[in-house]
């Protein structure tokens, strides 16, 4: 459960993952201030684009937004019901194009070349006596788990619909915390396991 890689010799997979991720916070900048929904759906479109580039199983990871649809109505409800549906629109565009972003680069870039694509901005602090690799291995894990959140989400979501015939409700959250808990327990216990984030190292 460390990861949803998905393995694969694509370009995307071959891309440094510097690059990727370099590449995704500039996206993220320019995709900010669009207003725009007809720019936000090529956007959108592009990145769609890179998914298909993956092939059929790249294509079938856009799945992962399913979690996320409940939310996306919420959002748009939301604007709907101030009278400003059109902002309404260009969020939910926004959110939809930044997340499938960030999720192909999760599924494109092993665990270990992410921690030590990460590892470098925390360099300075080994002249305060701390490993770089600790605080880079929280971020790499940040970035690593959120698609499998919601997947865990998605999976207690039709549980729940599968019993009441409700999309979804407050309930959730307990379970859900409980679930990412235990996660986070298993992890911390494999980590244990592999010598801690010293041990995440590929080893020739």
């Amino acid at each position: 459960m460390i990861s949803l890689y998905l393995p694969g010799t694509s370009w995307l997979h071959r891309c440094p993952v510097r690059v990727k991720l370099l590449l995704l916070a500039l996206a993220g900048m320019a995709v900010l201030p669009i207003t725009d929904p007809l720019a936000l759906m090529a956007v959108l479109a592009v990145v769609l684009g890179l998914y298909a580039s993956l092939g059929k199983e790249g294509l079938g990871q856009v799945k992962a937004l399913k979690p996320m649809l409940s939310l996306l109505v919420i959002i748009f409800a939301l604007h709907a019901v101030t009278g400003d549906w059109m902002t309404g629109v260009t969020a939910v565009l926004r959110l939809l194009a930044m997340v499938l972003a960030a999720n192909l680069v999760s599924i494109t870039s092993r665990m270990d070349d992410m921690l030590e694509a990460v590892r470098p901005l925390f360099v300075p602090l080994e002249f305060f006596g701390v490993s770089a690799r600790k605080p880079a291995l929280a971020v790499s894990l940040v970035i690593r788990f959120a698609p499998v959140l919601l997947s865990v989400y998605a999976s207690l979501r039709e549980a729940y619909q599968a019993r009441t015939g409700k999309r979804t409700s407050w309930r959730l959250m307990a379970p859900f915390l409980l679930q990412s808990l235990s996660m986070s327990e298993n992890v911390a216990e494999a980590l244990t396991a592999r010598g801690g984030a010293e041990g995440l190292i590929r080893k020739a």
